[in-house]
């Protein structure tokens, strides 16, 4: 991992950072394409896709009932009674999020308010190739049933053989999913964006991806809604001496295994202790099975800093903005008020980016790349939408109606102006039922 020493007086910088943006202009074009193919010509397209890209011709993209039941039977009892307890504790988070419709009465009585309303259907990319995430199911579908959606769309991309992991399926199930297509990649986004002859289109798509689906994404916003843009995945873990050096590290590799381009940030407060993490990643990578793509991601993405103080080290974190931040420290709680930018906080020794992963309850889908500084978790109110609601009585308007028009005439709207202007005139001669109320 790559060594950055801050002297006792030097701020971090954000420009010290190796940082694989979330932007792809090569994806960017390759993924424009393929949409508007998906966009022109519909199934033919993802068809002619699923068989370049996944290596299988299917003649129906929808999992059909039959084979949602034979893949549900074959699903490892201990895998399903895990996937259910996560789901649980997803609900049970969510469920603290949701919003109600409100209205506000004022003296003069007009009356202001919103009406919150579910999003009609929702498209739930989940990704494959390097690893299965049923655990992406239930954390982008079960914030949607939460709010109320009533049709949630599952996109994820087809096995060598066409079928898909029975363990995804199992999680479509316990999360409500309506709909699931065995179609990934851009051409997957194109699809519940714009429709085909099969797949009708949805309002928002959600969930993670590769470069091409970020991508995809970026190209049909606008036309649809999206959660985020993410980038490769990241944890920051901040460590004093009170941390286990083999925790640390294996914390580290946790985020490292997920893909080469995954960056990982250790930030303490002597070379000393970061040499013993760095001697404990050499012998957890031992015995990984993902040794090969752990090592590329340190090699390449990881960095370690070391900080002069605490006060510093906070600082470097609001600096990276992390995706994920563990603070392996002894007071975790009492530093909780100095972070800023961070997706999802992981307090003390017990509390490994895992347990957030898959079931302590908030969100995984998180601001990646630093858009902490600005980005939320997914959350509840990405499924939902609120209209404004306005009723003013007579009184009200005529208590505004002066600044409404100076601020129209200003503008240069007279039609705006005269709307008012005319009510304010019937309101003085009690033309309008209530004018003299």
């Amino acid at each position: 991992m790559r060594r950055i020493e801050l002297e006792a007086n030097q701020a971090f910088e954000e420009s010290l950072l190796n940082r694989t943006s979330a932007f792809n202009a090569d994806a960017l074009v390759a993924a424009t394409n393929i949409v508007e193919a998906v966009r022109e010509r519909g199934d033919a397209a993802l068809k002619e896709f699923t068989q370049r890209f996944d290596g299988v011709e299917l003649e129906s993209f929808r999992v059909s009932n039959a084979a949602i039941d034979e893949a549900i039977a074959k699903v490892d009892p201990t895998v399903a009674k895990a996937l259910q307890k996560a789901a649980n504790q997803i609900h049970d988070f969510h469920e603290r999020q949701k919003q109600q419709s409100w209205f506000a009465l004022r003296e003069d009585g007009a009356l202001v308010g919103a009406k919150v309303e579910p999003l009609d259907s929702v498209g739930v990319y989940v990704p494959g190739g390097r690893a299965l995430y049923p655990s992406s199911v239930l954390m982008n579908a079960i914030p949607a049933s939460v709010a109320g959606v009533k049709r949630i769309v599952c996109a994820t991309p087809p096995t060598k053989d066409g079928s898909l992991d029975p363990a995804i399926v199992e999680a479509c199930r316990i999360a409500g999913v309506t709909e699931i297509y065995a179609i990934g990649g851009a051409q997957a986004i194109g699809a519940l964006a714009y429709g085909t002859e099969t797949i009708a289109p949805v309002d928002k798509i959600t969930g993670p991806g590769n470069a091409f689906v970020a991508a995809a994404k970026k190209v049909v916003s606008g036309d649809v809604g999206i959660d985020m843009i993410a980038g490769p995945s990241e944890v920051c873990v901040v460590a004093d001496e009170t941390a286990l050096p083999e925790l640390v590290a294996i914390d580290l590799m946790a985020q490292a295994e997920h893909d080469p381009l995954a960056s990982c940030y250790l930030v303490t407060f002597s070379s000393e202790y970061a040499d013993q993490v760095e001697a404990a990643i050499n012998e957890h990578m031992k015995e990984s099975t993902r040794a090969e793509i752990t090592k590329a991601s340190l090699d390449n993405q990881g960095l370690i800093i070391v900080c002069p103080s605490l006060p510093a080290a906070l600082e470097t974190v609001n600096v990276i903005a992390p995706e994920h931040l563990e603070l392996h420290v002894s007071n975790a709680m009492e530093l909780l008020g100095s972070i800023r930018h961070a997706g999802a906080i992981f307090m003390g020794e017990w509390t490994p980016e895992a347990v957030g992963d898959y079931v302590a309850g908030p969100n995984h889908t998180l601001p990646t790349g630093g858009t902490a500084r600005f980005s939320s978790p997914l959350s509840v109110d990405e499924f939902i939408k609120k209209s404004s609601v306005i009723q003013y009585s007579a009184a009200a308007l005529m208590r505004d109606a002066s600044a409404i028009m100076t601020i129209a005439d200003h503008e240069g709207l007279w039609a705006h102006a005269q709307s008012v202007r005319l009510r304010t005139k019937l309101a003085e001669q009690e033309v309008i039922n209530g004018a003299a109320e």
